[in-house]
């Protein structure tokens, strides 16, 4: 380890992982795109693991409907960037980690332009086309790239599982996903046959739990409060198993 600070802050990552792996943390470069409810706790991980540089990409601010399950989102924090309220917790963690914030969305129709050139990249990108476009993006790229499932309506966080995107079955999100990288990006097709399944190469963090409808009196029809509901119990649980296969990749 470089010097006492680190052994103080990260002496249990080492004796854990190795020294050799703990220096390859050191050295790697990680970017986040999206900082909900999955991504906020994924990040926080791996400042906590000693991943030497953060790219934190989000353009949203903290609502108070992100009060139930999202890392950044504190009543003293609303209205603020979640990148930069993130940043300024992970300093406060790990001062010798390289934070870079984007508060900007990543977009379909130019996927990569945020992306840094040397970092592993997680996705938690809520929105379809964007997720879809960065996917077949990194894969056009040969870039290495992790991706979410869905967490709504889902409460028991041992359902969560981890598959290569084809394989995945009991995620809405991820099979419709799915769909649309095999008709728009040209993906291996699909089979009849599980066991002939081609994969993508690119594993995702899922839970197969059923997705599970309201169950509140009333809900608004549209916006803020509509759609499944939220658990971070599942949320941060898919968010620290994507940093999981994150440290896995890096430390291989």
């Amino acid at each position: 380890m470089s010097n006492s600070s680190d052994l103080r802050a990260f002496g249990g990552i080492c004796r854990l992982y190795g020294n050799a792996a703990y220096e390859q943390l050191r050295r790697s470069h990680v970017c986040v795109v999206g900082l909900g409810g999955v991504g906020s706790w994924c990040a926080e991980a791996l400042a906590r693991s000693g991943v030497g540089r953060l790219t934190l990409i989000d353009g949203d601010t903290v609502a108070p409907s992100n009060l139930n399950r999202q890392l950044p989102a504190l009543v003293g924090t609303i209205g603020r960037h979640k990148a930069a309220v993130l940043a300024e917790r992970f300093a406060q963690i790990n001062p010798d980690c390289r934070i870079e914030t984007i508060t900007a969305f990543v977009e379909a129709e130019n996927p990569g332009r945020l992306i840094p050139e040397d970092a592993l990249i997680i996705d938690a990108i809520d929105s379809m086309a964007a997720k879809a476009a960065l996917i077949a993006w990194a894969r056009h790229q040969k870039r290495a790239i992790i991706v979410s499932g869905g967490a709504g309506g889902r409460i028991d966080p041992t359902r969560v599982q981890v598959a290569d995107i084809a394989k995945v079955a009991g995620d809405p999100l991820l099979g419709k996903l799915r769909s649309v990288l095999r008709k728009d990006y040209g993906f291996p097709p699909g089979h009849n046959d599980p066991k002939r399944v081609r994969p993508f190469g690119i594993m995702a963090a899922y839970s197969d739990e059923p997705a599970r409808g309201c169950a509140a009196d009333a809900v608004e029809e549209a916006g803020i409060g509509a759609g499944f509901g939220t658990s971070m119990i599942v949320t941060a649980t898919l968010g620290l198993r994507l940093a999981s296969i994150a440290v896995d990749t890096l430390t291989r």
